[in-house]
């Protein structure tokens, strides 16, 4: 799985992963090997994450990386991301992510990123969700650099599985790398 993803992200710098996780184990164990590989590469590594999962992943990174190596992991606090305006706003969640990676971009240094996305209860608006993947798949074309999108698999839905599936070229099995059949890439009108 490791050797496929990362021959992708090699090939090609815009790639927009779907990640429907399922434990916390294999989820901690999934971030920190897209951390420690990315930072093998050569890469930053912005992780959008919240504070419980942050901890357990730099005390895992922190027996793998260098205190060098950890340098290159940015941590963007989850909650702060995603409700930086006050609630779920696309917009302003998109704001906040182009000001994160505007130095990475202006310097041409490479960069992954890796985005936990929570929310607090099923009555948010899920469909605010498939706007604002939509703008992420936009940019991660446009700034070409390799996103996955973590969501926790037994919280979602099947009508925002069916968004997310639309929205993502790829998705991360626990197991495997696969290209989504589902995916409809935007078309942009002139």
């Amino acid at each position: 799985m490791k050797s496929k993803m990362n021959q992708l992200f090699e090939d090609q710098k815009s790639v927009h992963v779907l990640y429907s996780y399922n434990g916390m184990k294999n989820y901690i164990e999934q971030v920190v090997s897209f951390i420690q590989d990315g930072v093998v590469a050569g890469d930053y590594v912005i992780l959008i994450e919240n504070e419980r999962f942050y901890r357990m992943i730099h005390k895992e990174l922190s027996t793998r990386l260098t205190k060098d190596q950890m340098e290159f992991v940015h941590r963007v606090n989850n909650f702060d991301f995603y409700y930086s305006s006050g609630s779920y706003h696309p917009p302003a969640i998109f704001d906040y992510f182009n000001k994160t990676v505007q130095p990475y971009v202006e310097k041409k240094i490479s960069f992954r990123s890796w985005a936990h996305v929570e929310w607090a209860t099923m009555e948010d608006p899920l469909h605010l969700i498939e706007d604002f993947e939509k703008i992420v798949d936009k940019a991660v074309k446009q700034l070409s650099f390799p996103l996955i999108c973590a969501y926790e698999g037994e919280r979602m839905p099947d009508y925002l599985k069916t968004i997310l599936m639309e929205t993502h070229p790829y998705v991360l099995m626990e197991d495997d790398f696969i290209v989504s059949e589902q995916y409809q890439p935007m078309i942009d009108v002139k």
